[in-house]
């Protein structure tokens, strides 16, 4: 199991022109899952992420000293099968992510472990299924960044020089 995790102020996700989830300050967590990928890996990616030290501590002045769960902020979980994917040549291989049958039921078993472990409405969650992602937007606490996936390129870019060259190929908004 794979999981990109961002603090952010804010994050959303637009699919058909429309924000199908939303967070405040928080954390942006996409997730990939691997077919070998069991409970206790979720298990571990749940206490990982929620107790993650990543936000600073207003009342002693420390950085990197509390988790969301203690600044009781939101978690926005994006599945995201692509975190798996191999480029090999000029085509994806995503081989190795949990088949789309099996991935959907263990991902909905570990958004409901995060929401026993932490406050249940402050989870969201979205599963990302055919390419229906058109936008996740997220705002950083030092600068905004917005990030478009385009269908089967998301997540395939490794580099930024490949992202400028990947960005050229795109429609103009």
């Amino acid at each position: 199991m794979r999981a990109v995790v961002q603090r952010v102020t804010s994050a959303s996700v637009e699919v058909e022109g429309r924000t199908v989830s939303e967070i405040g300050p928080g954390l942006l967590v996409l997730v990939g899952l691997h077919d070998s990928d069991s409970d206790a890996d979720a298990d571990y990616i749940c206490r990982k992420v929620l107790n993650m030290r990543l936000f600073p501590n207003e009342t002693t002045g420390k950085g990197w000293d509390q988790n969301v769960m203690q600044r009781n902020y939101g978690v926005l979980l994006v599945s995201q099968f692509t975190l798996y994917g191999i480029l090999k040549g000029n085509k994806p291989d995503f081989h190795v992510a949990m088949p789309p049958q099996r991935a959907k039921p263990f991902y909905e078993s570990l958004v409901e472990k995060f929401r026993k472990s932490y406050n249940p409405d402050a989870i969201k969650a979205i599963v990302i299924d055919d390419f229906a992602l058109e936008y996740l937007e997220l705002c950083h606490e030092e600068s905004t960044a917005v990030i478009q996936f385009h269908d089967c390129c998301y997540g395939l870019v490794s580099s930024w020089h490949d992202f400028e060259q990947f960005s050229e190929t795109l429609p103009p908004n």
